[in-house]
């Protein structure tokens, strides 16, 4: 259904460091830049970019929003949240583990990148 997320950031040389380690922790690769500066990440199908917002007004996260990252297992949920917390992420909500839901049981983690975008390493069990 979705051909791509972009989100906005203020500092694309934090928020490459950041999303640079969540991507290796899932088993992708580093951002491609565009020339425009925006940051570009391709895994398993997906596409996923960081950038200035175009109407240079100041980034801001979306009270409500989430962005969920589908990935390989718990341990590979772990990794991905570590690797956030180590890089300028926050940890929100419940630590990382399994939670049950109306088509089975999930294994989540949540976080907050530096711009404060809420993220869900999400992993059905």
């Amino acid at each position: 259904m979705f051909s791509h997320v972009m989100i906005g950031s203020n500092d694309t040389e934090r928020s490459k460091k950041f999303y640079d380690a969540l991507f290796a922790a899932m088993g992708g690769k580093p951002a491609i830049t565009d020339p425009k500066g925006r940051l570009i990440y391709l895994h398993k199908g997906a596409m996923f970019l960081v950038g200035n917002p175009i109407d240079g007004e100041p980034a801001c996260h979306a009270n409500g929003g989430t962005i969920g990252f589908a990935l390989d297992g718990a341990e590979r949920v772990d990794a991905w949240h570590e690797a956030g917390v180590a890089n300028g992420g926050k940890s929100v909500e419940d630590p990382p583990g399994v939670r049950e839901a109306g088509g089975g049981q999930l294994y989540l983690a949540y976080l907050r990148d530096p711009d404060g975008n809420k993220l869900c390493g999400l992993h059905r069990m």
